[in-house]
């Protein structure tokens, strides 16, 4: 890394060398990090199961993957002892930056760690009698499943709801000369309507995994209702494209509620 002085200000700025910019982890990485995992998990007297879950089980994993492993818990293991336990041992093995835990409507815990290498690697630690596929893609390592199960999808008439009230919060920001509270809303918005077309078109809504599939239209509804500055003129055009997007998505769901939206916000 080099220093440059700014010639405006005098201060010196480190000059990142693209390589440091563009850190990435190497995919024999990858495959080296889940073998030592999955051996780890066979070793583990507090682990009786394991899956693989996410790209790697669906046959699509690319340069960009993470690692998702899921680990079925003894029937006597401790939840709190055994994550400690994993976060100490990927600690020392890998060098772990940061991590995150995310917890279930079951009480399942998630820890994603981020690797020193920027890998990710997503562990879930579930009870014995939890164990199972919840979607698409659980390839069992070893152990015992239960039957699986379908996350329900998000309900449409609670995602109309939410978008028309980021809409709403959207206009006063905008007319309160809040750029960046409506810039925020405005992307909340535009969120909410993606689910809604993902319901629509019999596509997966959660985070974001297929909306480019959306048809092109769509697609180019979405980009066309995208402000290009912060200016306010321009995010009531993007709020005013985006709302019409909504009424017609929500159209389809729910005629009348669509009808009576459009006498309110229309």
């Amino acid at each position: 890394m080099s220093i440059t002085p700014n010639s405006n200000t005098g201060i010196v700025i480190p000059q990142v060398s693209a390589a440091r910019r563009n850190k990435m982890f190497e995919v024999a990485e990858r495959a080296q990090v889940r073998d030592e995992l999955i051996a780890a998990a066979r070793r583990d007297a507090g682990i009786v199961g394991a899956a693989l879950v996410g790209s790697a089980a669906r046959g699509v994993e690319d340069r960009w993957s993470d690692i998702d492993l899921v680990l079925q818990l003894a029937e006597d293991a401790d939840e709190a002892s055994v994550v400690a336990r994993w976060t100490r041992s990927l600690n020392d093995k890998f060098g772990v930056a940061d991590t995150l835990d995310v917890i279930s409507r079951e009480g399942v815990r998630y820890r994603v760690f981020l690797l020193d290498s920027s890998l990710q690697v997503d562990l879930s630690f579930w009870p014995r009698d939890l164990f199972r596929a919840t979607e698409d893609g659980f390839r069992l390592v070893f152990g015992r499943a239960n039957e699986p199960t379908s996350p329900p999808e998000p309900g449409s008439a609670q995602v109309i709801g939410m978008a028309w009230l980021y809409a709403v919060h959207a206009r006063s920001a905008i007319a309160r000369g809040r750029t960046w509270q409506a810039v925020m809303m405005l992307d909340e918005l535009r969120d909410q309507i993606i689910t809604l077309l993902c319901l629509w078109h019999g596509l997966n809504p959660w985070h974001g995994r297929e909306v480019d599939r959306l048809p092109r239209q769509a697609l180019e509804a979405l980009s066309e209702g995208r402000a290009s500055s912060v200016s306010l003129t321009e995010l009531e055009r993007s709020r005013q494209i985006l709302l019409r997007h909504y009424l017609t998505v929500v159209d389809h769901h729910d005629a009348e509620r669509a009808a009576a939206l459009r006498r309110a916000l229309g």
